[in-house]
């Protein structure tokens, strides 16, 4: 391992002393993955950096997309990138590993040590040195401590875990085809609690699922009157984050396909075999899906006395740096940053975090030649979409929504939206690798189910 720098050095002298310049970045999100892609193409192969880019899986999927994973509308092999490999071509290291800790005084990470299925170990324990931190770790869902949630509801702040729920909505289907009696009630009931962005883009996503998954031979299922999804809000409307005439359009649309859309409505207790409410109203539903409400992972609050927020996220100032420790940076759903002049933190949204992560391509590199003073980020809202899949998607991208125009802005919104994830898979591939890779996801999704049957 290379000599540790001590906590009073300067960028400029470790930069001197050990001839290479460890950056570490934490997180393989949006922002973390294009903060490595971007630094890597401009400096991993000067020889006088050394990129690490820490992460506890493998591959990278935009979490934007989760919910079309859960709902087996995509194919997660086709989306998935493995760090390894854009490793490889962009110029930075890749390191499996989940960090459980750190040492400011001698600038390292800790990695907890990794182990396969069969308990067998991958990966030991370690430390990683560094000169400036990254860290880009996201956020989990917040179950407030409801009782049962966590052994009856599946989240949906992983690939592994969206694909688990996809897995148990499949089998549902099957089980409730292959047993000699009706469909039971609730046993192909959806309950989605919170309806925020991705609780109401699942909501729609399965709506459409369903049906498809009956096409395919479950013809036993009725999905009109078999397959049920109710979306549970504890505030007054859903989407209750983004403008209220957005919210209004979307639970119109919502409710024209049959999705039954619960606003003031707090949950008290999960169970196997449904939801209550805390005014007294139970929802029988064997398939739940826990999506209110985020905050940062627990070991936000054990990173050597780093300051958190009320939602255990990591305090920054307008740099991005820690208010304790200039060498830590944060970026993404893991930073605390109230905009000067405003009064509410900097939403978590995949467009906040590629806007970080472009802000400290230039701010590293000035770091890295001394400079102290570095430019404060600036964020730009852009706007909101919610995509309700096939049916429609609606936005305030432009400033308006109108009830009555919903078609006319959903097909533009819809089109917006997707250049979403294209502005992301750019940021890591380019454009050529980006136009050969949808024209062959095109053509390749003419020719395969549209819902995942396995």
């Amino acid at each position: 391992m290379n000599s540790l720098s001590p906590a009073t050095t300067t960028p400029a002298d470790s930069a001197t002393k050990d001839k290479i310049y460890r950056i570490v970045i934490v997180g393989g999100g949006a922002g973390g993955l294009e903060l490595a892609t971007q630094l890597g193409n401009k400096l991993g192969h000067s020889g006088k950096v050394e990129i690490t880019l820490v992460d506890r899986a493998r591959t990278h999927i935009w979490k934007p997309l989760l919910h079309e994973i859960a709902a087996g509308s995509m194919d997660t092999g086709r989306h998935e990138l493995a760090y390894q490999a854009q490793g490889h071509w962009h110029g930075f290291r890749y390191r499996y590993g989940e960090m459980i800790g750190l040492d400011r005084a001698n600038k390292r990470v800790h990695l907890a040590a990794t182990f396969d299925e069969d308990g067998r170990e991958i990966t030991p324990d370690r430390w990683f040195p560094y000169d400036t931190l990254i860290i880009a770790i996201g956020s989990i869902s917040n179950d407030f401590r409801t009782p049962g949630v966590k052994d009856n509801a599946i989240m949906l702040d992983t690939p592994e875990q969206a694909e688990r729920f996809n897995r148990r909505l499949l089998n549902a289907c099957v089980r409730a085809y292959a047993q000699p009696g009706p469909v039971r009630p609730g046993q192909l009931h959806v309950a989605i609690i919170g309806a925020g962005a991705t609780g109401t883009e699942l909501s729609a996503e399965l709506h459409h699922a369903a049906r498809g998954l009956v096409e395919f031979g479950l013809d036993k299922i009725d999905p009109e009157k078999d397959f049920k999804i109710t979306l549970i809000e504890a505030a007054s409307r859903i989407l209750p984050a983004l403008p209220e005439r957005l919210s209004e359009a979307t639970t119109d649309i919502l409710e024209g396909i049959g999705v039954e859309v619960r606003t003031g409505s707090a949950v008290t207790n999960v169970t196997s075999e449904g939801v209550t409410l805390a005014n007294g109203d139970y929802i029988p539903s064997e398939l739940v899906v826990w999506a209110a409400g985020v905050k940062g992972p627990d070991v936000m609050s054990k990173l050597d006395g780093l300051e958190v927020s009320r939602m255990n996220t990591l305090v920054v100032k307008p740099t991005l740096q820690t208010t304790v420790d200039d060498n830590i940076f944060v970026i993404g759903d893991a930073a605390y940053l109230v905009p000067e002049g405003q009064t509410t933190a900097i939403p978590p949204r995949a467009q906040a975090a590629h806007q970080e992560a472009s802000h400290l391509v230039a701010q590293i590199q000035r770091r890295m030649k001394g400079e102290t003073k570095l430019e404060p980020f600036k964020y730009r809202d852009f706007g909101s979409l919610v995509s309700l899949g096939k049916y429609s998607t609606v936005g305030n991208l432009m400033g308006f929504i109108d009830g009555k125009s919903i078609r006319i802005e959903g097909w533009y919104a819809k089109i917006m939206y997707r250049s979403l994830y294209k502005m992301h898979e750019v940021a890591l591939h380019g454009y050529v690798k980006v136009f050969l890779d949808t024209l062959s996801r095109l053509l390749t999704r003419r020719t395969e189910p549209q819902v995942k049957l396995h």
